[in-house]
């Protein structure tokens, strides 16, 4: 009997936590159990073929919202070469509307609803060890097909003990080039109406032990990053407090941990131990949403800005952790103007990346259940993402669309930071520069394109001379900064022109540096030469550093050293 779990990820370098922690909870079943992992970017041919050549007698689906349309059209293939292969589906995209599902998809025999590790144990049991299908009535937590087509609806199971999911990494080779997603605790403490999260009342964790002992298997193993997938990880203080105290003292200097936080809940025990870590230890991802009262108080949301801005401005002082802050637009109360107040509410905070999503209407979820309320139209497919609502009509969305993509190419990519430091000034709001280079970008047809890094930089200066004409000399030369603070590039771009720093004097300080190491430290083994290969010095004749007033100023970049925050070169005034 051959059972496989298959997972259709996002990406190549994300990992399923679900299937893995199904595969480990039925072990007495190990020998008959086998995962298999691909991407929504593979053809469905390839893995249509794959999966008849590993002949399975149950074939079971990882489904969610970013995959469902995927599986469904591989099970329609599926069935067609292999008509008698039972099919099991799991996973948030078909437990709440199971019965719609099993309609849907009359090739599917069964649906594990929720929290799966026992209820999948129990199916496996079934086929394994040759049970008659009345025992499948006698399985909390699925619902299913029987043989004569009718469906049945079998009660949910009560919630398990979190700390009797056993631990899923054992060969870390296994992982290799991959996130490792790891939780503490399920259930959330929240209500917010767009998430499924909120349906799960019951917050539980995982014992502290086990969770040291895990957390050190990954730091033993010299793991590059362990994403938390619990939903808001510091709602328990105490453990939280132990989580990060033992990932401080036992650093070391190579994983990094990713936490889902709110952060209007850091108390001042857990933003002091927070500001002592190493750079780069720890990475937070903080929903904000919105800072509109009314629409904060419309989703069932605890979160007070005031307390979110005091917090993370706090941990931006350390200067040693990223800050991934999240906002939502289509909600309800939230117009165009607001949510542009909410922007800049947020950006104002500086976090490393400022995430603009479009709220995306789950199925089961307390939003699904009052869009004719909020007047809220969305997309029939997967993800089910907002078309407009009462306050934001679809000419909004489409707006806020551009300012999107222009905060993904130019904000969180990292490679313009101190140009638009400067040029956003230019404009009444960063939410106007935003909107305004979007609307520069559709006016050219730039948004039609994919653009090397070169290339947006020199739209980026188009843009400046345009509307900040007067300073353009100064953006050219921010724009020279930031590309050299990032790139160690050889084949110099013709918007930068010449570099005017002098040869002989370049001479004289890379034989001086050969010596002394005033600045460059760490490049002791390395000659003259390869030193000025391995760095850059450039002479500006404006601060780029500071004020940008007209002010002569010769930078070096080290790029052996670089922020674990943000990959930039450490620099030095000469």
């Amino acid at each position: 009997m051959k059972i496989i779990l298959t997972a259709i990820n996002a990406k190549y370098i994300h990992s399923n936590l679900a299937v893995y922690s199904l595969k480990a909870y039925a072990k007495k079943y190990a020998e008959h159990i086998f995962l298999a992992e691909y991407t929504i970017n593979q053809q469905l041919d390839e893995i249509l073929m794959d999966i008849y050549k590993k002949k399975p007698d149950v074939l079971c689906f990882s489904c969610y919202i970013w995959n469902i349309s995927y599986v469904e059209t591989l099970i329609h293939e599926i069935h067609k070469i292999m008509p008698n292969l039972p099919i099991w589906l799991g996973g948030p995209e078909v437990s709440y509307d199971a019965q719609e599902v099993l309609r849907r998809l009359p090739e599917v025999r069964g649906i594990v609803k929720g929290e799966g590790e026992e209820t999948f144990s129990e199916v496996v049991s079934c086929y394994i060890e040759g049970k008659s299908e009345d025992y499948l009535r006698e399985i909390k937590g699925i619902s299913y097909r029987k043989k004569d087509g009718r469906i049945v609806e079998n009660p949910w199971r009560e919630i398990m003990d979190l700390s009797r999911v056993p631990f899923v990494y054992e060969d870390m080779e296994e992982f290799k080039n991959k996130i490792i997603y790891y939780e503490t605790s399920r259930g959330c403490p929240f209500s917010c109406s767009y998430c499924l999260s909120s349906i799960d009342k019951c917050l539980r964790f995982r014992d502290l032990d086990l969770v040291k002992k895990e957390l050190q298997f990954f730091l033993d193993n010299e793991v590059p990053q362990v994403k938390f997938v619990d939903r808001t990880f510091n709602c328990k203080h105490s453990h939280s407090m132990e989580i990060w105290r033992y990932i401080a003292e036992h650093d070391n200097g190579i994983t990094n941990f990713h936490f889902e936080i709110s952060a209007d809940l850091l108390n001042e025990e857990e933003l002091e131990l927070l500001g002592t870590m190493r750079e780069g230890l720890v990475q937070l991802e903080i929903g904000v949403q919105s800072t509109n009262p009314k629409t904060i108080g419309e989703i069932k949301r605890t979160m007070r800005f005031d307390k979110v801005a005091d917090a993370v401005k706090r941990v931006n002082a350390g200067r040693n952790i990223h800050q991934h802050l999240d906002l939502i637009a289509g909600l309800p109360y939230e117009d165009y103007e607001s949510f542009g107040k909410s922007f800049n509410d947020v950006y104002a905070l500086a976090p490393e990346q400022l995430q603009l999503g479009f709220l995306k209407v789950l199925k089961g979820s307390y939003m699904e259940e009052h869009t004719e309320e909020y007047g809220l139209v969305y997309k029939s497919l997967p993800p089910y993402e907002v078309l407009y609502t009462k306050w934001l009509p679809y000419e909004d969305v489409l707006k806020l669309k551009r300012i999107e993509e222009m905060v993904e190419v130019y904000y969180n990519s990292g490679q313009f930071s101190y140009t638009l430091e400067h040029l956003v000034r230019e404009f009444e709001t960063p939410f106007a520069f935003f909107e305004k280079l979007g609307e520069y970008y559709e006016e050219h047809a730039f948004h039609m394109v994919s653009h090397s890094r070169i290339t947006r930089y020199e739209i980026l200066l188009a843009f400046a001379e345009k509307y900040a004409g007067k300073r353009v000399d100064l953006y050219r030369e921010l724009l020279i900064f930031d590309l050299y603070l990032r790139e160690n590039i050889k084949s110099r771009p013709t918007f930068a022109g010449e570099n005017t720093t002098d040869k002989e004097w370049l001479g004289e300080f890379y034989e001086e540096e050969s010596k002394e190491h005033k600045y460059l430290l760490g490049y002791e083994k390395y000659d003259k030469r390869q030193l000025r290969k391995m760095t850059h010095i450039e002479k500006f004749t404006y601060d780029v550093l500071g004020n940008g007033e007209k002010k002569e100023t010769v930078i070096l970049f080290d790029y052996q050293n670089r922020s674990k925050l943000n990959y930039q070169a450490t620099v030095f005034r000469l």
